[in-house]
This record gives C-alpha cells, sequence and structure tokens, in this order.
C-alpha cells in the first residue's frame, strides 16, 4: 500500500466519521420559540383555570427496543470516533517519524 492510497483512505474515514457525527447530532428543537412581536399585551382580566388530581407513576421503566438501540447507537459512535482518533494518532506519528529519521539522515 502506498502513502497516496494510505492518506486517501483516512481522508475517507474522516470524512465519513464527520457526516456521521453531524448525522447524530442533528435535530429539530422540541417546539418553536415565540416571537416577540406576538406576544402583545396581555388581558388584564382574571381567569381561573380548575385543577384536577390524579395519580401518577414517579417513574417508567425505559422499553427494552430503546435500550437496545442506545447501545447500538453509542457502539457506533465510538466506533467511529475510535477511528478518527486512531487516524490523527496514526498520521501524527508518521509524520513524526518521517521528520525524525529526515533530521537524522542529516
Amino acid at each position: 500500500m502506498s502513502l497516496g492510497e494510505l492518506t486517501t483512505a483516512s481522508a475517507w474515514i474522516a470524512g465519513l466519521a464527520i457526516v456521521a457525527l453531524i448525522a447524530a447530532g442533528w435535530r429539530k428543537p422540541a417546539r418553536a420559540s415565540t416571537a416577540p412581536a406576538r406576544e402583545g399585551r396581555r388581558s388584564r382580566r382574571s381567569v381561573t383555570v380548575e385543577l384536577g388530581e390524579r395519580d401518577a407513576f414517579l417513574h417508567e421503566r425505559t422499553s427494552v427496543v430503546r435500550r437496545l438501540w442506545a447501545v447500538v447507537a453509542s457502539s457506533g459512535l465510538a466506533i467511529v470516533i475510535g477511528a478518527v482518533l486512531a487516524t490523527v494518532v496514526s498520521f501524527g506519528l508518521a509524520f513524526t517519524v518521517v521528520r525524525l529519521t529526515d533530521m537524522l539522515r542529516r
């Protein structure tokens, strides 16, 4: 494998890792924010609101599907981040070795 092929393969891996990180972090906001112009004046009338009371569970268990998805997603991110770090470290070490061997030959 030549240095050019290694560089091309590493660039592809780094590019795909960046795309994966962007895709994993992409989300829409939960709801739209209110526009200050739409707020207007608030009514000065008092509004009575009836309150009801009912029992609620304190904690619902997470479903098995969501747990499995979390494991798969975090494993995938760990592999992608590991590949990016390995590529960066290997390029740094290769650069250091090449630079030091050139200095020793002089």
